[in-house]
């Protein structure tokens, strides 16, 4: 497989209207055991595309995830379809496309078998004589597999139910209780299209770009045939951008096509956060016949990692962050552009530069990847394998070779593209369960994986395993690790600095509770229902789950007992629930975000949920933002503010420039006493350099002692509110952040003077806060609009403008809730 080519004159006609059917394993071996069978009444349903099992029966209303659970392993599912007809002329080709077939598959075409498939990471071509005729496609039953007689494995992965599925190329989503749906894909879950090729065919292609000596350069190779007896014709491949055109004359040999073309001073792609993805269009022109074959667009950048691991992008190290990516839909595994751009669109937003498609998901489609390209975020690419001991069989690791050579050819010139990674955990589950050193390596990860990131992507780091280096894999300041001291292992805050985190691939890992809509069962669905309980994370075999986890910074920030006030006020619970994991997650990202921290990268474990529930997402299921996805938005902002307490140090302000140019502005420090007294200011000027984190004592910035931390505790605090605010010159504020030297406040007041406005006009929609007292954490509740910013602190006096973004047509109306108001403030209109 090979990028996305779209060549000029040919016909993509997707095989549409299917039939699905159930069987017992083995009860149908042929298609005309399958029409025998649907004549006798076997229950065929219809499905408009192909798709899974589960999809076909959801779309019929047959199943649902809030129904009882169906073993879809447990049965044969037949899927047939009628082929396009395409008015095809002598010299054409007609090539059936089936992308993806999840698991272990057989096809015929009007009764020919054509193909078995046993891997759902690989696509398959079928030439056709002619189009019409009909599709089987017959998934087997994987249960009855599994329980083939087979050599154990050498270790244990606890979250996979059965250890035997590491003989299977198949993705683990649906076979993992304890955290994603009990829904397994099963059947034709990529398109299937048949392709009319005119005039010429593309077989294979390879595309590299790199820079070289400061130039860009675009090196091609591929086989190009021209179909029936046209004889060879110029070639030309074109890149261009803004209008400037850059081409080079395509060498031809018989069917082998290659070129070299050089761009002087290439406009660089970056990360959105550091500058702009820059891209350029490509494409080959075929003089006869006239024909155009478009490339993808490609970037001109460079990934170099570092040391133990930190990555330098265009020569400037970059601080990576961002969140492992989840499938928007768990029952097919896949979205079209739309739901994808709004997805990427929400990373974009929060100030990621990096997603993470891990060894447990799936390889995503080619609008993910060319989403990513234009929006500047970052994709560290895992091969789908984790936690397992895989197989060391020849049949095996030539499955898993052309797997990958698949993979990578589309992966090739992609500008987002920043990490290869062999797998998920392997290494840490192996150490962990006592496995000898040596296995810790197997050679597909360290020797036969790398040889093909080298051949294919060059241009891509590889890393071994997802947790990897030091004494052991899960070493968090060596490598890279699935860092989660702050959060399963209940350590306390200042774990996140204290335990030296160098690339944390996976972490801070709650049950983030949604806002109500996100909820199974809406907003009268309590924590200890069975419903809620069923879609809690939690390791199989373990005695507690994240929603535990959760609990227990609750108690930690607000001093009270999660117990105790989910007994007493539910609601409360809820509220304080959503906050906390907010807090925890940005007070570790301003931690790591430091001048003096030895971070490199992190990765939330997951961006959005698999299902409705308080998931491990900062997303919820249905694409609404939860509270702590506001609370990253603004730790991980280009330009941030963050204030570590330093203790007898004092409080220490921390600003980060991740842009290409200086930021010169101002900072201002003001100290509050009771929720509104003002006790103090100071303010100076400052010039923050490009690409750079700076760190300012906030002492510094005031004449006379002052007990900042309240270290020294010379009597009562003087302040218990600490506000930092960045300004550019002209006044805008740029980033904020707060501190509490006695801790957050945990307490209800009547009257905070809190007012919401909406202005509404041609331009759209906006909210305007104003507050009399300090208000913390505003949660903002639109019908029909989602805020762009909410869960903020609001200083005494303070004001702030909040764009509502419409989800649905209407006028807004709705209300805010302070964490430390008694009563929500209701919408006004003027």
């Amino acid at each position: 497989m090979t990028r996305s080519l779209h060549i000029g004159g040919h016909q993509h006609l997707p095989v549409e209207q299917w039939q699905v059917a159930a069987t017992p394993p083995g009860a149908w071996e042929t298609p005309a055991a399958a029409r025998l069978g649907g004549s006798a009444g076997a229950g065929w349903i219809t499905a408009r595309s192909p798709t899974t099992a589960a999809d076909a029966l959801r779309a019929a209303g047959a199943f649902h995830l809030d129904g009882p659970v169906r073993r879809f392993d447990a049965e044969d599912w037949w899927f047939r379809a009628r082929l396009p007809e395409p008015a095809a002329e002598g010299d054409d080709e007609l090539v059936l496309r089936l992308d993806g077939l999840a698991t272990v598959a057989d096809v015929w075409v009007d009764d020919d078998h054509r193909l078995t498939s046993e891997n759902m990471f690989r696509s398959h071509q079928l030439p056709l004589g002619r189009g019409g005729g009909e599709i089987h496609i017959r998934c087997r039953a994987l249960e009855p597999l599994l329980g083939a007689r087979r050599p154990r494995p050498r270790w244990r992965a606890p979250m996979i139910e059965h250890q035997q599925l590491r003989w299977f190329r198949t993705t683990l989503l649906g076979r993992t209780p304890g955290w994603s749906p009990p829904v397994p894909a099963v059947g034709p879950w990529r398109p299937v299209v048949l392709e009319r090729r005119v005039g010429v065919a593309v077989d294979e292609l390879a595309l590299q770009v790199r820079i070289e000596d400061g130039a860009g350069v675009v090196e091609l190779h591929g086989r190009l045939r021209w179909l029936g007896a046209r004889a060879a014709s110029p070639v030309t491949l074109v890149v261009e951008r803004g209008g400037r055109r850059h081409q080079a004359r395509v060498r031809v040999d018989g069917e082998q096509i290659a070129a070299r073309l050089e761009v002087a001073e290439p406009e660089r792609w970056w990360p959105h956060t550091h500058g702009e993805p820059a891209l350029y269009q490509a494409w080959l022109e075929i003089e006869r016949p006239a024909i155009t074959v478009a490339l993808a667009p490609i970037g001109f950048r460079e990934v170099v990692r570092d040391g133990d691991f930190s990555l330098r992008v265009n020569g400037a190290p970059v601080f990576l962050r961002g969140a492992c990516w989840t499938p928007l839909d768990p029952l097919t595994l896949r979205a079209d552009r739309p739901a994808l751009a709004t997805a990427l669109g929400q990373v974009r937003a929060a100030g990621m530069n990096l997603v993470r498609v891990g060894g447990t998901m799936v390889y995503e489609s080619d609008d993910f990847l060319d989403l990513c390209d234009e929006l500047g975020v970052m994709v560290w690419q895992d091969f789908m394998f984790a936690n397992m001991d895989y197989p060391e069989e020849p049949s095996f690791a030539q499955e898993v070779a052309a797997e990958a050579r698949q993979q990578l050819g589309r992966l090739q010139a992609r500008p987002c593209l920043a990490v290869l990674c062999g797998n998920s955990e392997v290494e840490q589950q192996a150490a962990m369960w006592g496995a000898p050193r040596e296995r810790w390596t197997p050679p597909l990860f360290h020797q036969e994986l790398p040889a093909l990131a080298r051949e294919l992507c060059p241009d891509v780091p590889y890393w071994p395993s997802s947790a990897h280096g030091g004494a052991f894999p899960h070493q968090a300041d060596v490598g890279t690790s699935s860092y989660y001291g702050v959060g399963a292992y209940l350590l306390p805050l200042d774990d996140a600095r204290r335990a030296g985190v160098r690339f944390a691939s996976e972490c801070l890992a709650f049950a983030n509770v949604p806002e109500p809509s996100g909820l199974p069962g809406g907003p009268s669905l309590r924590v200890h229902h069975p419903r809620w309980k069923e879609r809690t994370p939690r390791d199989l075999g373990a005695g507690w789950d994240f929603d535990d986890v959760r609990d227990h910074y609750l108690g930690l920030l607000f001093r009270v007992d999660p117990a105790a006030l989910r007994y007493a006020d539910h609601e409360r619970y809820l509220a304080l629930g959503r906050v906390a994991t907010g807090e925890v997650m940005a007070q570790a990202f301003g931690e790591w975000r430091r001048a003096r921290s030895t971070c490199r990268g992190a990765l939330v474990w997951f961006l959005r949920d698999l299902w409705p529930g308080a998931g491990w997402g900062v997303v919820d299921a249905h694409g609404a933002p939860k509270a702590a996805w506001y609370y990253l938005r603004r730790a991980l902002a280009p330009i941030a503010a963050h204030l570590s307490d330093e203790r007898g140090n004092g409080v220490a302000l921390h600003l980060g420039n991740d842009g290409p140019a200086a930021v010169d502005g101002e900072i201002e420090v003001a100290l509050y006493r009771g929720g509104e007294v003002a006790v103090g200011s100071a303010r100076r000027p400052i010039a923050l350099p490009p690409r750079q984190a700076v760190e300012v004592p906030v002492a510094s910035l005031f004449d006379g002692f002052l007990d900042l931390a309240y270290s020294y505790r010379f009597g009562p605090p003087a302040h218990d509110l600490m506000v930092a605010t960045l300004r550019s010159p002209a006044g805008l504020v740029l980033a904020e952040a707060h501190h509490f030297p006695v801790g957050l406040p945990s307490t209800q007041e009547r009257d905070l003077g809190l007012s919401a406005e909406l202005e509404q006009d041609a331009d759209g929609a906006r909210l305007r806060l104003r507050t009399r007292r300090f208000a913390q954490s505003i949660a903002i509740d639109v019908e029909g609009f989602t805020p762009a910013d909410a869960y903020f602190h609001l200083a005494p006096g303070g004001e702030r403008v909040v764009a509502l973004v419409p989800t649905r047509p209407g006028r807004a109306r709705g209300s805010v809730q302070a964490l430390n108001a008694e009563a929500p403030t209701r919408i006004v209109s003027p």
